[in-house]
């Protein structure tokens, strides 16, 4: 057992079984030994690879994104850029330097990370460093009162998710308890009073996992509400759901390899899909506008992405071979292209880079 397993073993005996939620955010973030409070490893050499580290296409293109937006706002003379989730501060600095070529843009910046694990913050501090930048734990503590142009790459797959199936024509849900030898074990428990399934599912063949996450809507919510009041617009990006449907995606990831999410508690990056449908509800419920879902691959074509790599290869042509593959690996379907989606919340009116053709 991890120390963190036996943690959430004498926890789970004195309290009782616990949500897939609440023991995905102990596993991220307990102060003691969660894996982003303590130990996040990225990159080819870590547990896992984001779009910013396969190439620098992917952040540049971001910052062409944002210095968009920034235009289409009407280049106000004060505004907040934020990453929420800004992992080691690799897309930032893509960003920035795509940025100076936007006059006045970083003149008018309040640049904002939104960060809560100490290991990260120092690796953004050293990549960024000479950035007047600052730091926040929460997307709340970002001052309000300016419009905003938030980016959040891979971040709604960290933001946890309940589970529940149906069994016997009612509803349960999935929790974790303990097996007879006291190691942690998936169990079912009745659902809570207020439960309802996502339209569309209330007839879920039987065993099959439906997952709502409270924490995704919530943060869809705050965005929708930030810009709606504030103006502005919000990209996200991130692999998951574009439509309502059923399915377990809970998975854990040691060295670039599944493992079983409950085996190493602490020790492995745990995730679950994007739902968008259930972001887009909340953020339309909280007065902003939204976007099409597209897949990231369809949204870094339009971007601009073959033509930034085309310059690249006429830069460095002794690195046209890994210049493909690393284009290939962001926008190929069979890659990062589908399955990874693109959504913009925005404020009412604004046409968004990238998304007005729709789908």
């Amino acid at each position: 057992m991890t120390p963190l397993a036996r943690r959430l073993a004498e926890r789970i005996a004195e309290d009782g079984p616990m949500t897939a939620a609440d023991y995905m955010t102990a596993c991220l973030h307990d102060p003691q030994h969660g894996y982003y409070a303590t130990r996040p490893r990225l990159g080819a050499d870590g547990d896992f690879v984001t779009a910013p580290l396969v190439s620098q296409m992917f952040g540049e293109l971001i910052g062409t994104w944002i210095a968009e937006v920034w235009v289409r706002l009407g280049r106000p003379s004060s505004f907040r850029l934020v990453e929420v989730g800004p992992g080691d501060g690799k897309l930032m600095s893509d960003a920035l330097r795509a940025l100076t070529r936007a006059p006045g843009l970083l003149e008018a910046a309040d640049l904002w990370l939104v960060e809560p694990s100490e290991p990260l913050r120092k690796l953004q501090a050293e990549r960024l460093a000479g950035q007047p930048l600052r730091w926040a734990a929460r997307l709340a503590q970002v001052p309000d009162g300016a419009p905003i142009i938030l980016v959040a790459n891979e971040l709604l797959d960290c933001l946890p998710a309940r589970q529940f199936l149906r069994m016997g024509g009612a509803w349960a849900e999935r929790r974790i308890g303990l097996d007879d030898e006291g190691r942690l074990a998936f169990g079912l428990a009745p659902p809570p009073p207020d439960f309802q399934p996502p339209p569309g599912l209330e007839q879920t063949s039987e065993g099959v996992v439906v997952e709502l996450s409270p924490a995704q809507a919530k943060f869809g919510a705050q965005v929708g509400a930030r810009v709606a009041q504030d103006g502005g617009a919000a990209l996200l990006i991130d692999y998951g759901r574009d439509r309502v449907e059923a399915g377990d995606t809970l998975q854990a990831v040691i060295r670039h390899r599944k493992v079983d999410p409950l085996a190493d508690p602490g020790e492995a990056d745990i995730t679950v899909y994007a739902d968008f449908p259930t972001v887009v509800a909340a953020a339309l419920a909280a007065g902003a506008e939204v976007s099409p879902i597209l897949g990231q691959g369809a949204l870094l074509r339009r971007l601009g992405i073959e033509l930034r790599a085309a310059a690249l290869i006429r830069a460095r042509p002794d690195l046209e071979d890994r210049i493909g593959r690393q284009l290939a690996r962001l926008i190929d379907n069979d890659q990062m292209g589908a399955l990874f989606k693109a959504l913009a919340i925005h404020q009412n009116g604004l046409s968004v880079p990238g998304f007005e053709e729709g789908p």
